[in-house]
């Protein structure tokens, strides 16, 4: 990916913004994803997934709560389309999961209430169940058993 990583720079900057900016921005910044071109919304996944890593887990623990508490809010035909989008990149290129602190987002994904959970998780649930199967392997893969518990697979 040629040029500058401004979805990255962006991300970087909204894990440091406090809660009463961070909220409001990234979920304008999200409800944009939907509007863009197919190349842009994979451009973005692919810096944020580059990114993610980067930012100190004190502060990317922050910023993903806040995006997973903002998909809740979202229709289940939204957080279909994103989730997807970040599933079938992962399923190309597992690495860029396994660079993760998957502990450190489960213990996120745990400190949301319960009915929020299970929103994310029927959708996470049913687009790896929908998955071909070379990619619901690969998927399969690199998620950890114990996430797999709490996703129900």
């Amino acid at each position: 990916m040629a040029g500058p990583n401004y979805a990255g720079n962006i991300i970087v900057i909204l894990a440091n913004l406090p809660d009463f900016l961070r909220i409001p921005v990234l979920k304008k910044r999200m409800m944009e994803f939907f509007s863009l071109s197919e190349i842009d919304k994979k451009e973005i996944i692919n810096n944020a997934l580059e990114a993610g890593p980067t930012i100190p887990f004190p502060n990317f623990s922050k910023l993903f709560k806040t995006w997973l508490e903002i998909l809740t809010t979202f229709t289940e035909e939204q957080r279909n389309e994103l989730f997807l989008g970040y599933i079938k990149e992962i399923s190309e290129f597992p690495q860029k999961l396994i660079v993760f602190n998957l502990d450190g987002i489960l213990e996120i994904f745990l400190t949301l209430d319960t009915d929020k959970k299970d929103i994310l998780a029927k959708t996470i649930r049913n687009i790896i169940n929908d998955l071909d199967v070379e990619r619901k392997r690969k998927i399969m893969i690199v998620i950890p058993d114990n996430a797999k518990k709490h996703l129900k697979f």
